[in-house]
């Protein structure tokens, strides 16, 4: 890291760590934080001094911007500790350029490459022992920035908050989870903001998700707006769709999330020499093939599942079960990336970014 950079980091250790106190074996996902957290404000067309300190309360106004016009966009990223007590991060050069991206759609402006890197790597080695070993065993990390300041003007905020905060978390396994293909709502629309990860696009997805949920179902694959003809989205993950041996998924574009998994399956695939095929995927060709057998499976792909499989679909009010062959794409995908991510196996694609404390 930059000397220059690192003079610049504020740190306030935590006197008495909380680690002692968590029950590792019985963690629900994202309701655990580590001992420090990393914050930096906005203010006067700059960022000021870049802080990490025990993670605590912040004191907000009621009048922040954030509350009122919603501009707010986050990350999600995962660390790793191997047998030999190493730490990992997986392709955080993806998520840092995703921020800055979502951050800008958002007007929001856009936090320093260097100081990012930076707050990673202090905050990672500062709490190394929340990282557990063991495949399973993971630190989400989750960096997010927010307007904050205090008037409720519509108007882009003039200040801003940058955070990190990590949390301790078993792999995150839901089981085979059965989809309904959306007809009426819509996660976004072209022209807006679907492909920033902007807290807003969660915030709409909970009700028609809760409604599919009272019908039996776990999730809502997401359709584009204008025809819902196009399948674009399951949930909060991108979607993978395996007709007889090709793999088939949406492009990104201004509503769909360029997810970091996304790109990863597909490089896997491409370099095991698997078809595939990034283009537009329609619900009448996803029923036909799973009325005449050439639908093998359909999963998810995201930073908290990695790889989510699909067991059933409905659309219409029809019900169409998704059996997946014993060589499953799923399966092969969620192994090859959790080895290179745990340091189980080569990383013949340069995604693993190795934490040390010679990296400040």
């Amino acid at each position: 890291m930059n000397a220059d950079i690192s003079k610049k980091f504020v740190i306030e250790k935590a006197q008495k760590s909380r680690f002692h106190e968590v029950d590792f074996e019985n963690l629900l996902f994202g309701k655990v934080f580590t001992d420090h957290m990393f914050e930096c404000d906005f203010v006067d067309g700059a960022w000021q001094t870049p802080t990490i300190r025990p993670y605590q309360p912040i004191m907000v106004e009621p009048s922040w911007k954030v509350f009122h016009y919603g501009q707010a966009v986050f990350e999600g990223m995962k660390a790793y500790k191997d047998e030999n007590d190493q730490i990992f991060m997986f392709r955080p050069d993806q998520n840092q350029e995703r921020i800055n991206k979502s951050a800008v759609r958002l007007a929001i402006p856009e936090f320093p490459k260097e100081w990012f890197f930076e707050a990673l790597n202090r905050l990672l080695v500062l709490d190394q022992q929340w990282i557990r070993k063991g495949l399973g065993n993971v630190l989400y990390i989750r960096p997010f920035v927010f307007a904050t300041e205090p008037a409720i003007l519509a108007a882009p905020s003039t200040t801003y908050k940058f955070m990190v905060i990590m949390s301790p978390v078993k792999s995150y396994f839901r089981g085979d989870v059965s989809v309904v293909i959306a007809q009426h709502y819509s996660r976004s629309a072209d022209g807006g903001v679907g492909a920033a990860k902007a807290a807003g696009n969660y915030a709409g997805q909970f009700f028609p998700t809760n409604l599919a949920a009272k019908e039996g179902y776990q999730q809502v694959i997401w359709t584009d707006a204008n025809t819902h003809t196009y399948l674009e989205e399951a949930g909060t993950m991108n979607v993978f769709f395996r007709i007889n041996d090709t793999l088939l998924t949406a492009p990104v574009s201004d509503r769909i999330l360029d997810g970091v998994t996304r790109k990863s399956i597909i490089d896997l695939a491409e370099n095991e020499g698997i078809p595939v095929e990034v283009r537009k995927v329609t619900v009448h060709e996803l029923v036909a093939a799973a009325k005449d057998g050439s639908l093998k499976e359909i999963f998810g792909a995201g930073t908290a599942v990695t790889v989510g499989p699909v067991k059933s679909f409905a659309y219409d009010g029809v019900d169409y079960p998704v059996i997946p062959p014993a060589e499953s794409y799923a399966a092969r995908f969620k192994e090859r990336l959790l080895n290179i991510q745990y340091n189980l196996a080569p990383d013949p694609f340069g995604w693993r970014y190795q934490v040390t404390e010679n990296n400040y």
